[in-house]
């Protein structure tokens, strides 16, 4: 289904949609790649909605160029030096679109909870926390601020208060674990609730994290 710019897998609840959850693959992955966790989360039975996008494809400077899906460009194995800032707000307003498009559907955006996992990740806090309607929640895993400058002067006053799930590995290569802290401390400056999680693994998901989603997201979303 192409929704707006974007290409997504959506997965439907049984009952009548009354919520819904935009989930953001990593780089180099696609929709696919946290559809099997969909129903672990025990969200669908409830009325949850599942849109899972596919990142445009574009070529990725840190991988000597080669086109894959990408939410914008890595130019540097530190990610916080030289990012692509049109890149990320091209993402970003694709996102914005996918909410909007949710909203049409009949769904409140207090409903709304917006999801990723590394690149996915950083463009999920942008687009909720900077969105102009509130929004249900922002799970952010293995990821950290793309432009805290810029969101610093763009966050919206009603997200302020929306809540925000940090769940990141010790022993994180690829988005170091100092990455999380400094994510979680930009955060707090800002005045948002963030709930931190660390938990003993690499850039990637473990059940004990799986478990603390699915126990946040009952509570975002009733």
């Amino acid at each position: 289904m192409t929704i707006g710019a974007l290409e997504c897998l959506v997965i439907e609840p049984p009952v009548a949609a009354t919520a819904a959850v935009i989930w953001l693959h990593g780089l180099g992955a696609d929709g696919h790649d946290f559809a099997s966790l969909v129903p672990e989360l025990g969200m669908l039975e409830r009325g949850v909605r599942f849109v899972l996008p596919h990142a445009p494809e574009r070529p990725v400077t840190i991988n000597g160029g080669y086109v894959m899906r990408a939410w914008y460009d890595i130019r540097r194995p530190d990610l916080r030096i030289e990012a692509d800032v049109d890149g990320i707000r091209a993402s970003v307003a694709a996102v914005d679109a996918l909410i909007d498009a949710e909203i049409a559907r009949g769904i409140v955006p207090e409903r709304i909870v917006l999801a990723g996992f590394s690149q996915g990740g950083a463009i999920v806090l942008h687009a909720g926390l900077t969105y102009p309607r509130r929004v249900g929640g922002i799970l952010a895993l293995s990821t950290y601020l793309a432009l805290p400058t810029e969101l610093t002067a763009e966050i919206a006053e009603v997200n302020r208060a929306t809540p925000v799930f940090i769940g990141h590995g010790t022993d994180d290569t690829i988005a170091p674990f100092a990455l999380a802290e400094d994510t979680r401390a930009q955060l707090q400056a800002l005045g948002c609730p963030a709930e931190f999680h660390a938990y003993r693994m690499p850039h990637s998901v473990c059940m004990e994290e799986v478990a603390d989603i699915r126990a946040w997201l009952s509570r975002v979303l009733g």
